[in-house]
């Protein structure tokens, strides 16, 4: 007979407890402050499963702060993770790719500050591809008791004490570390839990996979195009599906590298480095792996806007260092 009460798996809340100690200030904010995340996932992710069915796929008719027109979808999401992140009580301020100014949310006795990419990837809902949510959190250092200020979020990216993403594909899953590692966590639709399934991930160190976008390859500087040259004589797998998020989760597990550099249109970069380049640095760097602007660690870029941008190579260890 099989066995029919076998263990579900550690849930992501239990598995915040257990690891309370091992969190920054554990004084129990940052882990409500991550549920309050992983509940707001939950929510998007029922509505991009249903997107087909109740005409929320497709452009809104306007555009962002980046000048980039946004989805429904977009904007959903912004708004489920700003009113989580409110609601929570954890956060005093945040910043948001869909939004041009610095969102505070009333809490001024919240300990943290919140940076995040609401939907990576927005432009490939209509076809049913991978897409994600990008975040970053920092402690804090206005006063507790104010309003949060522009100097919270410009503490650079090694002074972060959390940093995730979520990847909704074939499965939904929440990546995040609070610099003791990386751990992930598999959405179970029947339980409405995230389950760990991924503990303790390690990138290897060399790969098989490039991924940036060959057609912008002329503009590319010489080196990359150099490396990428490298890479097809060598017969390594190409692998882009334009969305940060799907790529990068597919080379942390599997060992590869991925690319956006400076172009023509772009001369710094496009990717954002505040919640985009920051939060995927650190899950790298803590995962085994490097991330660079191709001439100093992401991490150790200074910032100086909020929607600064930057050039992004990151990946596993050697191909890195070989680029």
């Amino acid at each position: 007979m099989p066995n029919l009460a076998l263990p579900v798996g550690t849930t992501l809340d239990r598995y915040i407890m257990r690891r309370q100690n091992a969190f920054p200030f554990a004084t129990g904010e940052l882990s409500q402050l991550l549920r309050d995340i992983a509940l707001a996932s939950k929510i998007i992710n029922r509505e991009i499963n249903r997107a087909g069915l109740i005409d929320i796929g497709g452009a809104a008719g306007s555009g962002n702060v980046q000048g980039e027109m946004q989805q429904k979808l977009d904007v959903i999401a912004n708004i489920r993770f700003i009113r989580a992140l409110k609601n929570g009580g954890e956060v005093c301020g945040i910043i948001s790719e869909e939004d041009e100014h610095m969102i505070q949310t009333g809490n001024v006795n919240g300990k943290y500050v919140v940076a995040i990419d609401p939907l990576d990837g927005s432009s490939n809902i209509d076809v049913n591809v991978s897409i994600g949510t990008i975040f970053s959190i920092y402690r804090r250092v206005s006063p507790v008791g104010t309003e949060a200020t522009l100097d919270d979020f410009m503490q650079g990216g090694r002074a972060q004490v959390a940093a995730g993403y979520v990847l909704y594909g074939s499965s939904t899953i929440l990546v995040f570390t609070t610099g003791q590692g990386v751990s992930g966590f598999t959405y179970d639709n029947s339980l409405g839990e995230y389950i760990l399934s991924h503990n303790d991930i390690r990138q290897p160190a060399n790969g098989s996979i490039f991924s940036c976008n060959d057609g912008n390859a002329d503009d590319y500087p010489a080196y990359v195009q150099d490396y990428l040259a490298q890479c097809k004589k060598q017969r390594l797998t190409g692998r882009y599906i334009g969305s940060l998020v799907a790529d990068f989760h597919r080379n942390l597990i599997k060992g590869g590298i991925y690319l956006y550099p400076p172009t023509v249109k772009s001369p710094v970069g496009k990717l954002r480095l505040l919640y985009e380049c920051y939060p995927m640095a650190f899950i790298a760097e803590q995962a085994g792996g490097m991330a660079t602007d191709g001439q100093q660690p992401i991490l150790d870029v200074r910032p100086v806007s909020l929607h600064q941008r930057s050039v992004l190579y990151i990946g596993s260890s050697e191909m890195v260092t070989q680029l």
